[in-house]
């Protein structure tokens, strides 16, 4: 049985909806996947932190962060400078639960912060600190992979410890898993992608005759959209997507800040009715190339030809096709996504922890 203990740092909409599906699968996580977790920390830059090595009570922290409270009351080890509700740093927090930690029980950095496309911080110190201090990492924020992907690799595997990251492009549909497990001595060459759902959505509405802004505000109040939302309509959230597949997927070494981008800002509704009533659609893609003199990586507003796979998304439908040397181009397509689909991709990251032991 694999009973590890739970850091999470960030208790937003993500990391509420990850510990729900714990509990509303717990029975068939343990029968199935021998996975028992504990949650021991929660660290919030809103509502405080909470720490317990004996397990804290997940449901009151629940309702306490839900109505506006602190945490502080949860918190069995306050911090010799004062109560819990006073700022404390994440990378305090996970090296706090590294030392209680028992040694019959692995330690798991939960990391669901917000993305800063600036430079992935104070995400990737999280990381680090966690892999420096033993523990496995799993997240949902695209900013450790997307910036620092080769040094956190190579952090977790001579700390022989896992840092994933299944989260952090098309919610829970499998990506990195996929080729990770199943696509042995398959080099992968290329990617192009449909990867935000706000920006489709939005485009797709704008079609339909709705207004950019009001189709923003509809994603904003289901909160699919970035809590900031420049992010997703300038293209920041699919140039992120798109580092992290050509860190990953290509052996890239680039960020965000190196991605060739356009957003979405100037469309309006005519154009993108002018494009269909010429038989294409407008999408904003992500594409990822190896060559001879590196990987080139875009993120740009494109016209597809109506029956081009991506001409075929609406809503916040996703999809990526990868281009393989044995394999020929194949698609993953993402139908339907959103809060559950993401915190379902910590989930998976955490069953995987539990069949290597």
């Amino acid at each position: 049985m694999f009973r590890p203990d739970l850091v999470l740092i960030g208790f937003g909409n993500v990391a509420r909806r990850f510990l729900r599906l714990l509990d509303e699968r717990a029975e068939e996580l343990r029968r199935d996947h021998s996975l028992e977790p504990r949650v021991v920390a929660i660290a919030t830059a809103r509502h405080g932190v909470a720490r317990d090595v004996r397990g804290l009570d997940i449901a009151r922290a629940l309702d306490l962060v839900e109505r506006g409270g602190s945490l502080a009351s949860l918190d069995t080890t306050p911090d010799d400078n004062g109560p819990s509700s006073a700022p404390v740093a994440g990378v305090d927090v996970i090296r706090q639960a590294a030392c209680a930690a028992g040694s019959t029980r692995p330690l798991v950095v939960v990391e669901t912060t917000v993305l800063d496309v600036a430079a992935g911080q104070p995400a990737i110190d999280h990381v680090r600190a966690a892999l420096s201090e033993g523990a496995h990492v799993i997240t949902a924020n695209k900013g450790p992979v997307a910036f620092a992907y080769a040094e956190l690799e190579a952090l977790a595997r001579a700390a022989g410890r896992r840092f994933l990251f299944e989260g952090a492009v098309m919610d829970g549909i499998p990506i990195f898993n996929l080729v990770r497990e199943t696509l042995p001595a398959v080099h992968i060459s290329g990617f192009s992608g449909v990867v935000n759902s706000t920006t489709n959505f939005i485009i797709t509405a704008m079609e339909g005759g709705q207004a950019f802004a009001e189709a923003l505000a509809e994603m904003q109040a289901a909160g699919i959209a970035e809590a900031d939302a420049s992010l997703d309509v300038d293209g920041w959230d699919a140039a992120a997507k798109a580092a992290a597949l050509a860190n990953v997927l290509l052996g890239a070494t680039i960020t965000p800040r190196e991605v060739d981008r356009t957003g979405i800002g100037r469309l309006t509704a005519e154009i993108v009715q002018e494009a269909v009533a010429r038989g294409r659609r407008v999408k904003l893609v992500a594409r990822g190339k190896r060559r001879e003199a590196g990987v080139s990586v875009r993120v740009g507003v494109e016209e597809v030809p109506a029956d081009h796979l991506f001409a075929t998304l609406v809503g916040q439908q996703n999809a990526l096709v990868l281009e393989t040397d044995l394999l020929g181009e194949f698609s993953v397509v993402q139908l339907g996504g959103g809060l559950t689909q993401t915190a379902y991709a910590l989930v998976a990251d955490l069953v995987a922890l539990a069949r290597r032991g």
